[in-house]
């Protein structure tokens, strides 16, 4: 086996096809930088349509003798995988910092929730499970088996180097399927550990692949006969393609795109409290996740003490390198996401918003650092491009709204609904708003809804194109199919 290339090298990434590490033929390779600093850890191939097609023939193969694996056997493969990974918690962690830019704080909660995913993977005994009712007529039962759907491509998003693939592989493995990750070009390193364990775990050849690339690796992956399933997380635009793409060649798709939440405040939040909350849910991670805070809504008369509380926050942030401890925010993932971010400010003050605050932010080095200074953006109106648009970066819009029927209401507007959120003291507001908001997660006195791996992570609207969920049980119903049968024995 080829010995797999540890960063920071600036070293070529290699392709794992049936249990074989392999340099990709394709020519073309990106560097992966620091961003904090801009020095090359890596550089990743964008592999050519046989190489996908080598990984999907691979899983393929491999698939007949998986499936008919036994389900207890599958999940003591997930167990020592989970070992292993735990091993290297804090190999994995660095390499998350490293090559996103997350705090170690933000790095080290993610992955232990990734770990949360694997671990309610090792349940499948339980919830693969299927039904049975005897007697249904004279002398027939009927039974209902969940059944693997294929072989599985799993597209990964940069954000989440180590949740997001460890969300998809485990359930996609331990239901019985078999596995190509494509992960991130922006992030490959992290999907190499995971990909490793695995293999250290002894999953047989073929079970999970890894083929490094940018779009044109992906559109292989969704237009390839071999494909079952596809399971994919990005922006909303990334998304609409890949379900339209995939589910147009025949393939279940579940594709978790963009997302535009909303935080009310009423007059009688606990204002400190929600404070925090807001600040975590807005600026951890640089906003570069999709349960990031982006609107307040706040109730009158609440706005004119919520937004100076907030201003004195986003002043005294903390921007830098994830390495250093007293870092509260990371650097953006690239030169051009940081440029995008920066344009969303100036469009949103010459839309008529007004600068609360903005915070500081270090000098980038020669040729990387893509810091940016937190902002808050005051008196937005609903109709602004700043209150609809996924910005995904440190920017928190704030809408005045005179009561809660109407914060509702421009919550609603959004053409988004993967969270939203509310900070009151009243049980019969917190139920209003859980009631009437058109969102698939909400929280109630907290700013990041992020439920359990137990429990379904899935938006409404325009933030999912697919109708099951990326974590619970709800996901190991897309991993699978049902098969009902019926029976007489004269």
């Amino acid at each position: 086996m080829a010995t797999l290339p540890e960063g920071p090298s600036g070293a070529r990434l290699q392709n794992l096809v049936n249990g074989a590490w392999v340099d990709a033929e394709a020519g073309s390779a990106l560097p992966v930088p620091d961003p904090a600093t801009g020095v090359p850890l890596a550089h990743v191939p964008l592999s050519a349509p046989a190489e996908v097609d080598r990984a999907v023939r691979a899983a393929r193969a491999a698939l007949p003798g998986w499936s008919s694996t036994p389900v207890p056997e599958r999940a003591r493969l997930l167990r020592r995988v989970q070992e292993i990974l735990e091993g290297q918690a804090t190999e994995i962690v660095d390499g998350i910092v490293a090559e996103h830019g997350k705090i170690r704080e933000d790095a080290a909660g993610s992955f232990r929730r990734g770990l949360e995913a694997l671990e309610f993977a090792q349940s499948a005994p339980t919830f693969l499970q299927g039904r049975i009712l005897s007697g249904v007529a004279a002398g027939i039962d009927v039974e209902t088996h969940r059944e693997p759907v294929g072989v599985v491509a799993a597209i990964t998003p940069f954000n989440f180097p180590a949740m997001i693939p460890l969300w998809m592989v485990p359930l996609a493995v331990v239901c019985g399927n078999t596995v190509v990750l494509k992960p991130s070009e922006r992030v490959p390193m992290t999907a190499q550990r995971i990909v490793r364990a695995f293999q250290s775990a002894r999953t047989p050849p073929g079970v999970v692949n890894l083929v490094h690339g940018g779009a044109g690796t992906a559109h292989e992956l969704l237009v390839h006969p071999g494909v079952d399933a596809v399971a994919f997380v990005g922006s909303a635009p990334v998304a609409r393609t890949i379900y339209a793409t995939a589910a147009g060649q025949g393939k279940r798709v579940l594709a978790l795109a963009g997302a535009k939440n909303h935080l009310i405040v009423l007059p009688d939040a606990d204002l400190a409290r929600a404070t925090r909350a807001i600040m975590s849910s807005a600026y951890g991670s640089a906003g570069e996740r999709c349960l990031a805070g982006s609107v307040v809504v706040a109730v009158e008369p609440v706005a004119d003490r919520l937004v100076p509380a907030l201003a004195a926050e986003v002043r005294r942030l903390v921007v830098g390198a994830g390495t250093q401890p007293e870092t509260e925010m990371g650097p953006l993932i690239r030169a051009e996401a940081r440029d995008r971010v920066e344009g969303f400010v100036r469009l949103g003050l010459a839309e008529g918003a007004v600068l609360a605050a903005e915070g500081t932010a270090p000098e980038a080095a020669p040729g990387g650092g893509y810091f940016l200074r937190p902002v808050l953006l005051d008196h937005v109106r609903p109709e602004m491009k700043v209150a609809q648009e996924e910005i995904f970066g440190p920017v928190l819009a704030v809408i005045r709204a005179p009561d809660l029927d109407e914060a509702i209401s421009i919550a609603n507007r959004s053409r988004f609904g993967n969270a939203a959120a509310i900070f009151t003291s009243s049980g019969e507001a917190a139920r209003r708003f859980r009631g009437r908001i058109e969102a698939g997660m909400l929280g109630i006195n907290l700013g990041v809804p992020a439920p359990p791996a137990y429990f379904p992570f899935v938006g409404w609207k325009g933030s999912v194109f697919g109708d099951l969920a990326a974590t619970g049980t709800e996901a190991a119903l897309f991993y699978t199919r049902p098969k009902t049968v019926l029976s007489r024995w004269p």
